[in-house]
């Protein structure tokens, strides 16, 4: 196991050209590439060739990544990996979803976005399903098309504890569910220090929009259309 000072020091020789500290690096993290992969298999896309395209990211990650950054290189590294491999996925159509799909999905993030404005809260997916007159599978369907974060706007208690935001996000598989929280970490690191506050108190604190709105001095309507524009972002970085 390496320590993270020598990590960066193979990182360093690395980005010089050195390819034995390349190759250390890739042995070393090939689990977390592997682990990456998997949420991609069966999407039509050869193992072999998922295999490459993630080590393309992962090769992207070690020339732009920068100590400064104050993230560990896993933290940077997975989301490179994974957006490699889904413009690799969207670029050669191995990923296709309909016209009348994505008109759907846009009706509905229009509603929830409304619904949230009015209500103060967003719909369940059975309160969406009603309003469009399908069904609750052909909502999820809907939403998952276009990957918006209706989850995140959910409110989540275990035993009393509130959950995370990242907490939110479900998992089928546990090693899945910690590369999500990863990359998840990473791109609120790069929101802006009032987007971080309302993240903050709206999912970690599980503060209203209106006891949010207080504690910034902005109005409830502001906090929501800057809540709509984090969760955006969030959404096309996943």
């Amino acid at each position: 196991m390496l320590s993270n000072e020598q990590l960066l020091d193979y990182i360093r020789k690395a980005k010089d050209g050195d390819e034995n500290a390349k190759s250390e690096i890739f042995l070393r993290n090939e689990p977390l590439i592997k682990s990456i992969i998997r949420r991609f298999k069966g999407k039509g896309v050869e193992y072999d060739d998922l295999y490459q395209i993630a080590c393309i990211g992962f090769l992207k990650a070690i020339k732009n990544f920068d100590e400064s950054f104050g993230v560990k290189f896993s933290t940077y590294s997975v989301p490179m990996i994974i957006g490699e491999i889904k413009r690799y996925m969207r670029d050669n159509g191995a990923v296709k979803v309909s016209r009348t799909l994505k008109m759907l999905a846009n009706k509905i993030n229009r509603y929830v976005e409304s619904y949230q404005t009015l209500n103060d809260r967003s719909p369940n997916i059975e309160e969406i399903a009603e309003s469009f007159g399908i069904s609750a599978e052909e909502a999820v369907v809907a939403l998952d098309s276009a990957r918006m974060p209706v989850s995140l706007y959910e409110k989540f208690d275990d035993d009393d504890e509130t959950r995370e935001l990242i907490d939110k996000l479900p998992s089928e598989d546990k090693e899945d569910d910690i590369l999500t929280k990863i990359q998840l970490s990473s791109i609120i690191e790069g929101l802006t220090e009032r987007e971080r506050k309302i993240v903050m108190l709206r999912f970690f604190r599980d503060k209203t929009q209106t006891e949010t709105a207080e504690s910034l001095g902005l109005s409830q309507v502001q906090i929501s259309r800057l809540e709509n524009k984090i969760l955006e972002k969030i959404r096309l970085k996943f």
